[in-house]
């Protein structure tokens, strides 16, 4: 039986892929900062499958290595690695921007990534086998007004992806990343800092992707046969030409 570590496991599209997960039987080490949320779906997983929930901030690197080095026997084999921690904060010009927004984006996004990754493959080397998906964003193909730190973040993560798996090549470690478009999450609520108002415009007017569109998709990817690899995948909702392109009725 595999084993998934999943980042940002609290809610949206890491809530749904470990949901998806464990239906299809793969063990869970879920991970995020708010303890009473990762216990919650704990609860609701373990009796499908064995759940370890590890609480710490990925933008912590210490408490990244203590926790992931750490583990217990029964979760040291970690075969898949779903990189999804990540958020936008704020949305203005980049001459209007806050440094603690840029910060806080950088660290998490880029940085948090690094550091769950570095933890997570020397475990994978030594098995000679693992699958290391890392959630990126249209924003990571493109920029678009006013977006400028978190698009920069976002296309980092595509970089990142692009470099590890290269890297990786011939370590038996598959790489890719799942770039979804506008997808209804708490995404926006953290963006507009709690203006629940503004941040439920962003999704009025169209169907917009659903966390758990998004997990169907990762399912997908790890089920392959071994000689497959899905290296880059984007994924838009019907009424999403692109970033600034939207059919909103």
């Amino acid at each position: 039986m595999k084993t998934a570590l999943i980042t940002g496991a609290t809610s949206g599209i890491g809530k749904a892929t470990a949901k998806a997960f464990a239906a299809e039987g793969i063990n869970l080490i879920i991970c995020g900062r708010r303890e009473t949320r990762l216990q919650e779906l704990k609860e609701k997983l373990h009796k499908k499958v064995d759940v370890l929930s590890l609480s710490f901030d990925v933008r912590d690197k210490n408490e990244v290595f203590k926790k992931i080095q750490n583990l217990p026997a029964n979760f040291s084999k970690i075969d898949i690695l779903i990189n999804n921690a990540g958020n936008a904060h704020g949305l203005d010009k980049i001459q209007d921007g806050n440094i603690e927004d840029w910060d806080a984006m950088l660290d998490i996004n880029v940085k948090g990534l690094l550091y769950v990754s570095k933890a997570v493959i020397p475990i994978m080397l030594s098995q000679k086998s693992g699958h290391i998906i890392n959630i990126g964003s249209t924003a990571g193909k493109e920029v678009y007004p006013k977006g400028n730190v978190y698009c920069a973040s976002k296309h980092a993560v595509d970089a990142i992806n692009q470099g590890m798996r290269i890297d990786l090549n011939g370590s038996g470690i598959r790489v890719g990343a799942i770039n979804p478009g506008l997808t209804e999450t708490e995404f926006s609520d953290v963006r507009f800092k709690g203006d629940s108002e503004k941040a439920k415009q962003v999704y009025t007017g169209f169907k917009a992707l659903q966390p758990e569109d998004i997990a169907d998709i990762i399912r997908f990817v790890v089920t392959r046969p071994y000689h497959v690899n899905i290296a880059d995948l984007m994924v838009m909702c019907t009424s999403q030409a692109s970033s600034t392109i939207l059919d909103k009725k």
